[in-house]
């Protein structure tokens, strides 16, 4: 039994990582539990346990009686006096109470109990170890499943991807090793769980961290993240040194710092963008390449309005809104995007202002008007040199009416004492 329980020990010493004292408290504690029946006497037992050899005696401390009516509690005076000449009636004494066959006893009985005491040792050093390391990126290999969560094998250690914080586009497969920030260790009902994801926006920032230097030293900040794990990220960079180009920092040499953390993001697209104070210029940054016509900050529901040419308009909306969330998320603002429309509006009114000036020379309604002048024929004098059938084309108003507008036209000027064209 002895060489038996040394070994095993030095195994839970060794592949565990829990100190031999503690063990062999929690081993105490649980052969006291496991064989409280087994003690001639079992009032305070104790159990003490030699760290080298293996050998295990138990002690209790029974009272001092005259006469013995509870053996589990007492002992007589005579005994007592055996053991310690100077003892009186109501002192405690210890004594050693193991029981001859005490090594099967611990071997059968406290083996359950060591190995639930030895788990509840685990999971405590689990918190100890990693209550801590909340914000940290580590690496582990996929062990198993569970439903859809993801189980790592961290070393000593066990963490839980829950399905929430996996990468719907990743796939996992077991004996894969990958990296996960740990989001946190929380001490529930079952003991301590490391919460670990690789969809957190804090991913991203740590990954940062290790592959950008001048991140890690502070001599470039990183402001603002917003993410879709999996698609895109958007990150905002500045730097109080003017000397130092933020963006730059963080894409390295040929772009090599911005590679290895789109290939630990599997591909996903990073955009790194310089960080501005004022957020129209922030939101102007976020939205290259598409260009910009006008932006109106309103405080009051804190949104930014935002009118682009007709054919930028997609690439700062995204895919499904992607880009225009994204940029929503990073400046900490709405962000509403709109057609510019202004071209289009000065046209119209252009257009407009030609037709009611048709109306009133030629005595035609606002409609024909604005139909000859969405035409071509915007002025009289462009008129004046179509044919009635042209005109007719144009309004489908028949050849005698086309004919008295072209008259109208040719009599306003000559009126106006402008020759008409020949």
């Amino acid at each position: 039994m002895n060489s038996e329980f040394i070994a095993m020990l030095d195994y839970l010493e060794r592949e565990k990582g829990i100190k031999r004292e503690i063990l062999i408290e929690a081993i105490s504690s649980a052969l006291v539990a496991a064989s409280k029946k087994s003690f001639s006497c079992s009032r305070e037992v104790r159990i003490d346990i030699n760290p080298k050899s293996g050998a295990i005696r138990a002690f209790a401390k029974p009272l001092v009686v005259e006469t013995v009516t509870n053996a589990q509690e007492e002992i007589s005076l005579a005994k007592a006096r055996l053991i310690n000449k100077e003892t009186q009636v109501g002192d405690e004494i210890e004594i050693e109470v193991t029981p001859r066959d005490f090594g099967r006893i611990a071997a059968q009985t406290a083996r359950q109990a060591i190995a639930q005491r030895i788990r509840q040792i685990e999971k405590e050093m689990i918190y100890e170890e990693f209550k801590d390391r909340a914000g940290e990126i580590v690496s582990g290999t996929i062990r198993r499943f569970d439903r859809s969560d993801v189980i790592l094998d961290l070393g000593k250690f066990e963490g839980i991807m829950p399905s929430r914080e996996r990468v719907n586009s990743e796939d996992y497969n077991i004996g894969d090793r990958i990296r996960a920030y740990v989001v946190a260790v929380e001490n529930g009902p079952r003991g301590p769980e490391i919460i670990l994801s690789r969809s957190h926006p804090n991913f991203i920032r740590r990954l940062f961290e290790i592959e950008v230097s001048e991140i890690a030293d502070h001599t470039v900040e990183l402001r603002a993240i917003a993410r879709e794990a999996g698609f895109r990220t958007k990150v905002a960079v500045h730097s109080s040194n003017e000397k130092v180009d933020p963006v730059g920092a963080c894409v390295g040499m040929r772009g090599a710092r911005v590679k290895n953390i789109v290939r630990e993001l599997n591909n996903e697209k990073v955009d790194i963008i310089r960080w501005y104070e004022d957020p129209k210029e922030f939101a102007r940054e976020a939205l290259k390449p598409a260009r910009i016509r006008s932006i109106e900050q309103d405080e009051a529901s804190h949104s930014l309005r935002i009118s682009i040419d007709k054919e930028d308009l997609a690439l700062a909306i995204g895919k499904r809104g992607q880009n225009a969330r994204l940029t929503s998320r990073l400046t900490g603002w709405e962000i509403d995007i709109q057609e510019d429309r202004s071209a289009a509006e000065a046209f119209e009114q252009q257009m407009g202002g030609a037709a009611n000036q048709l109306a009133k020379s030629l005595g035609i309604s606002d409609d024909e008007a604005k139909t000859l002048a969405s035409g071509g024929m915007n002025s009289i004098e462009v008129i004046i040199t179509a044919e009635a059938s042209d005109i007719d084309g144009v309004l489908g108003c028949g050849l005698e009416k086309a004919e008295s507008i072209l008259t109208a036209a040719k009599n306003q000027v000559a009126e106006k004492g402008v020759p008409a064209a020949s």
